[in-house]
């Protein structure tokens, strides 16, 4: 019995850390828009140094100070380009594919001849 429930038991703590993910990004704006997403990457530059100073006590290790990564950001030529890109890429697939289909068939025409 407990062997058929260990699939389950993994599939839910799955789905639950991606629940969790998704809902974080929700919550601090990261899926909005590129003006909520620049207030959150402010947010993590100001909160992730001292997090990691705690840590670092806690666990009693030294070590100099990490600086943050210089990310240049600009709302609003670079947010979100990835999505931009694949919705773009999506729009024109079944414009591309009929040219591809129409070279092809093209192409085993001139082959056949």
């Amino acid at each position: 019995m407990a062997a058929r429930m260990w699939p389950l038991v993994k599939l839910a703590t799955k789905v639950t850390i991606a629940g969790g993910a998704v809902y974080v990004a929700c919550d601090s704006g990261l899926l909005g828009s590129s003006e909520q997403g620049s207030e959150a990457l402010e947010k993590a530059k100001a909160a992730v140094p001292p997090a990691l100073e705690e840590w670092m006590k806690y666990f009693g290790l030294e070590a100099q100070r990490p600086t943050m990564p210089r990310i240049e950001f600009s709302p609003v030529n670079s947010w979100n380009a990835g999505v931009r890109w694949t919705i773009s890429s999506l729009s024109d697939a079944p414009t591309r594919v009929s040219e591809y289909t129409s070279q092809g068939l093209q192409y085993i025409k001139d082959l056949v001849k």
